[in-house]
């Protein structure tokens, strides 16, 4: 048994690893394997057992060369650790070697999470390249407008060329269609140098199904005890998950150590499934933090739960931030009227008022949606710890259409969620009101996929009256992700409208905030320091109450100050809008 300083053989670096110029060292688990052996440069070489079903060997190569192993017959497989699959999910993985890359962000230090003003992108569709290079020529843009933080959405490789990247295989390659791991880190490299941080999606709860073959032949990668809406789940806690484990921590780890990134944003940790007494959760936190100093971890949770983001002192998992699905779920049925699925238990003005002081409105409550009680209150939590949004990949690509916010309803979207507390994150062209949809598209490689996600997304939508008759989209169909590239057809006075709220963001202070509604009348206000936000969500104007001791208008959604008038204390604000008054 080993000691305490001692690792066991999975806790070595897995995948090929550049020790010195032309040696390699290719380390794998593959439990049960007979032998092992790797075809790299023409040339195959056997692994030697190392113990616990890890096989190793150091082999002289010619720089980054494309490798295979061979685990019984003459099958060869892509490496279950690899860095780079440049011909895709089911070609050779690539050797490569991260520290070469000359970076240039040697004075950039992460954002700290009370500064983060967070945009959410997809490489795929961002530009017309889909590319990573191409996403660059966009950044000074973003800074300039007072994003300090990119989001990229999932880019493990992936079936095909496009799709949304949550069905990615191989955890630690960059997808290959959009530039490898060459083009992220000079992304990433770019961001820096425009002071933006760079927080990467990534998905530990389940693999893409084309790849599930492929990983199993290695070890037991998957468990039967548990099962996720997307396929298989992953082995935290069967027999022989500790190399699992093992897997996924040092893919955490090496977008950090190798790439640079700022934190990691963790998909849907509902459906990682670990019993352990040191759950993966947390030991996750524990290697960002240690792996790169002011690294965020910020997850996705379903559960309304803030023991995701309490410290390990305090029996949580030491996670940084939450997304806050209930304060969009509050503001857009609110502005849009929209009452199918989950949005049914929302549209109260007093639903919003209780997510402006924390946004689980469930938080332990009987929830009619769930038919059960759901959440816990979370007011020991700092409010920058919940990121909040009116607009996300989800929020947007699940509807039937991919159909953004209403126009109508964007103003006063945007002046709730950037000045609110909590940490903001836009979704990628919203600043400026892009009129693309986001749509649901994928390039399965597998015809048996393929089939599946197409008829899934027509059954799901099936139900609904408001889509009869329409044919939702083919996710298959080129055209449906051609049709979600941003356009950039610009909504100036929008536009105009962000710049502002952003500036105005930075000078509101963190005080606890004062809320005050009324639920008749549809009108809402919070108080930050000594400034109140007052919002109109009824379609008629109407004068709402700022108090006597108000001035002046610092911010209207209509355009100007102008348009909100201060009168007898109270502000004059057209339907659905909201001013800022001092």
């Amino acid at each position: 048994m080993p000691s305490a300083i001692e690792l066991y053989p999975w806790e070595r670096r897995l995948g090929a690893t550049v020790l010195d110029e032309g040696i390699v060292e290719f380390r794998v688990w593959a439990l049960g394997a007979e032998s092992v052996r790797v075809r790299v440069g023409g040339e195959e070489h056997a692994l030697t057992p190392a113990g616990e079903g890890v096989h190793e060997a150091q082999v002289a190569t010619q720089g980054c060369e494309d490798y295979v192993y061979v685990l019984a017959g003459d099958d060869e497989l892509p490496d279950p650790a690899s860095r780079h699959q440049p011909g895709g999910l089911r070609g050779p993985s690539r050797v490569v070697a991260p520290a070469a890359f000359a970076w240039s962000d040697a004075g950039f230090a992460p954002h700290a999470l009370s500064d983060l003003v967070i945009y959410e992108l997809h490489v795929g569709t961002f530009t017309a390249e889909g590319t990573f290079d191409a996403t660059i020529e966009f950044l000074p843009g973003l800074a300039q407008l007072g994003v300090s933080a990119i989001e990229v959405m999932p880019i493990a490789e992936f079936p095909g060329r496009h799709g949304w990247g949550y069905d990615g295989v191989y955890l630690s390659a960059a997808q290959s269609s959009y530039g490898g791991p060459l083009g992220f880190q000079r992304l990433v490299d770019a961001a820096h140098a425009n002071g933006l941080s760079v927080i990467l999606d990534v998905v530990y709860n389940h693999v893409g199904a084309s790849g599930n073959q492929a990983l199993a032949a290695f070890g037991p990668y998957f468990t039967e005890r548990y099962s996720t809406f997307w396929g298989q789940a992953i082995n935290y806690d069967d027999e022989y998950s500790d190399p699992v484990r093992e897997w996924v921590l040092q893919s955490a780890e090496g977008w950090l150590r190798d790439f640079h990134v700022d934190g990691l944003r963790l998909d849907a940790i509902h459906a990682i499934y670990d019993t352990g007494a040191r759950p993966i959760m947390a030991q996750l936190a524990e290697r960002v933090h240690a792996a790169r100093p002011g690294a965020l971890v910020i997850a996705e949770s379903g559960l309304n739960d803030p023991n995701v983001i309490r410290p390990r002192e305090l029996g949580g998992f030491g996670h940084d931030a939450q997304w806050a699905d209930d304060f969009h779920h509050a503001l857009r049925v609110l502005l849009s009227g929209d009452r199918g699925g989950y949005y049914a238990e929302f549209g109260a003005v007093g639903d919003l008022a209780k997510a402006f002081r924390r946004p689980f409105v469930h938080d332990g409550q009987y929830s009619a949606f769930r038919k059960r009680r759901f959440g816990a209150p979370a007011n020991d939590r700092a409010p920058e710890q919940f990121v909040v949004f009116d607009q996300n990949h989800d929020q947007v690509g699940n509807r039937a259409f991919g159909d953004r916010l209403p126009a109508f309803a964007r103003p006063l979207a945007a002046f709730c969620t950037l000045l609110s507390p909590f940490t903001p994150m836009l979704f990628m062209g919203e600043e400026y009101g892009e009129p693309a949809p986001f749509q649901f598209f994928s390039d399965h490689i597998d015809e048996e996929i393929a089939t599946a996600t197409r008829d899934g997304r027509r059954r799901e939508f099936a139900a609904f009256a408001e889509f009869a008759g329409e044919e939702v989209p083919d996710p298959q169909d080129r055209a449906t992700f051609e049709r979600s590239k941003l356009t950039r057809e610009r909504d100036e006075r929008l536009a105009d409208l962000y710049a502002r709220l952003l500036r105005v963001r930075r000078e509101l202070p963190d005080d606890e905030v004062v809320v005050d509604h009324d639920e008749d009348a549809r009108w809402l206000t919070v108080d930050r320091g000594p400034y109140r936000l007052a919002c109109n969500f009824a379609e008629q104007a109407q004068a709402v109450p700022v108090g006597e001791a108000r001035s002046a208008v610092v911010l209207a959604t209509a355009g100007g100050s102008e348009d909100a008038q201060l009168r007898d204390g109270a502000v004059l604000l057209a339907p659905r809008a909201g001013a800022l008054v001092r």
